[in-house]
């Protein structure tokens, strides 16, 4: 528990992935540090739920091995990434297609991390020695080229502007002229039927817009981000990711249970302890939590996301993939066999299906979202077990243009504001967010040369979206 003598250089208001980042980076430099976090946990929507041994994250927020900011963050050298197999499967017309770039694994650390996780994954007594379970070809059904994607030649197309894109500088995309993304889609000169078969149904999965209101500049970030790597979960869950960056942070750095009531540039006042003064203070809760303690500052519309987990005794055929329904033909934007990709979210034996739902959240859930499972994998979905139904009505920040993906982290000398509200709704924008909120800090405190020598600024704006 805190004195309400308690004094600290920086006090950093949230234990999102952002205010725990940040406050590594502030350590690093010297820079006595106090996370407050009101919740009874650290993480804040990267919450992962334990039911029966099951692992249920309650927002299914994609992550990519491209990410800068999952290798560059302090704190998160131990984090295993389980990439789903290369590419998606899309549901169409009751088939199977697979499409997407190349397998890559992105930055070097990326890379390791990800072979890590396959060379981890367990073998089945059948499989021959050394070669893990998955990078064999799992059973599923077949993946057909075609209907979503057009003919030979626009999939030749789709894959040449893909490549493109993973090639150009991210300051050259954020030039271009700014669209709705679903209208931008329109001007790219590809076929009808690949924008609508195949790009809007996977920039609906990483955007978590289904409507493709975002920003065309986030929506070329996001597609970047899958041309040039992976797309992949955190082994154990979400939540591995705040842990992570919980634990390596000094001893009595991190205080949980603690409610901010208000701030200024010297001080927080809580409602366990009164005032805690300090020399800066940084708020890093989500947009709604922070104009509450910042009046003036904007609160972005949201989107909200529903992810329903199931369990079966007979896993679908669908390997390690990401399937998206092409068709738009029910609830479920995308599904997968978690426990193939992260062996460590389900007991031993036991099959995980997790789905999300983006939007309005239907009637009937569940039974709109088993109807709609069983065309998508070709089952029955009868006898299958609800696990969880996590609805999160603010869950993701939206990027409607025009959206500024530098949004001011200082506010004033000594109050400073980060968070995936700050620049892309990601985390790897909450982690960049992060980066300029800590370098604007230690610059103000006289502490930053510290910083820029241990730990240099990208080139660029965050490569992935």
């Amino acid at each position: 528990m805190l004195e309400p003598a308690y004094q600290a250089d920086v006090v950093v208001v949230g234990a999102g992935v952002a205010g725990l980042s940040a406050a590594h980076r502030l350590t690093s430099a010297g820079v006595t540090t106090a996370v407050l976090e009101a919740a009874p946990w650290v993480g804040g929507r990267m919450a992962t739920e334990k039911v029966d041994g099951f692992r249920l994250d309650r927002i299914g927020q994609l992550l990519s091995t491209s990410y800068p900011e999952l290798d560059l963050s302090p704190g998160l050298d131990a984090l295993v990434l389980r990439p789903f197999a290369p590419g998606v499967l899309l549901h169409s017309d009751g088939r199977h297609h697979h499409a997407g770039p190349p397998a890559r694994t992105g930055s070097a650390r990326g890379a390791l991390r990800a072979v890590r996780a396959l060379a981890s994954a367990p073998r089945p007594p059948s499989a021959p020695l050394g070669r893990p379970r998955a990078l064999r070809a799992a059973p599923g059904p077949r993946a057909w080229t075609g209907a979503p994607l057009g003919t030979a030649v626009d999939q030749a197309r789709l894959s040449a502007a893909l490549t493109r894109l993973a090639a150009t500088p991210v300051d050259r995309l954020l030039s271009r002229p700014e669209l709705p993304a679903g209208q931008a889609l329109a001007a790219r000169g590809l076929p009808a039927r690949t924008v609508h078969g195949f790009l809007r149904p996977l920039l609906a999965a990483l955007l978590c817009d289904p409507s493709l209101t975002t920003s065309s500049r986030c929506a070329d970030l996001a597609l970047r981000a899958f041309a040039s790597g992976r797309l992949c979960l955190p082994e154990g869950g979400a939540e591995a990711v705040p842990e992570l960056l919980a634990r390596a942070l000094p001893p009595g750095t991190v205080h949980t249970g603690v409610r901010v009531t208000s701030v200024s540039t010297t001080s927080v006042t809580t409602a366990e302890h009164g005032e805690i003064r300090c020399r800066a203070v940084l708020v890093a809760t989500d947009a709604r939590a922070a104009a509450e303690l910042l009046p003036g500052l904007r609160v972005p519309d949201f989107h909200p996301v529903t992810v329903v987990h199931h369990t079966t005794d007979e896993p679908p055929a669908a390997g390690g993939h990401l399937l998206l329904d092409a068709d738009r033909g029910g609830p479920v934007a995308h599904t997968a066999v978690v426990s193939r990709v992260d062996p460590a979210r389900a007991p031993a034996g036991r099959t995980l299906v997790s789905s999300t739902v983006l939007g309005t959240l239907p009637a009937g859930v569940d039974t709109a979202v088993r109807i709609h499972l069983a065309r998508l994998y070709g089952t029955s979905t009868a006898r299958w077990e609800t696990l969880a139904v996590h609805h999160t009505a603010e869950a993701v920040p939206a990027m409607r243009p025009p959206h500024d993906l530098r949004r001011p982290v200082r506010l004033l000398a000594g109050l400073y504001v980060c968070g995936d509200h700050r620049d892309t709704s990601t985390v790897q924008g909450a982690l960049y967010s992060a980066r300029r909120a800590a370098t604007a800090i230690l610059a103000d405190l006289g502490a930053g040369r510290s910083l820029h020598r241990a730990d240099p600024e990208p080139e660029a704006h965050p490569a992935a979206a």
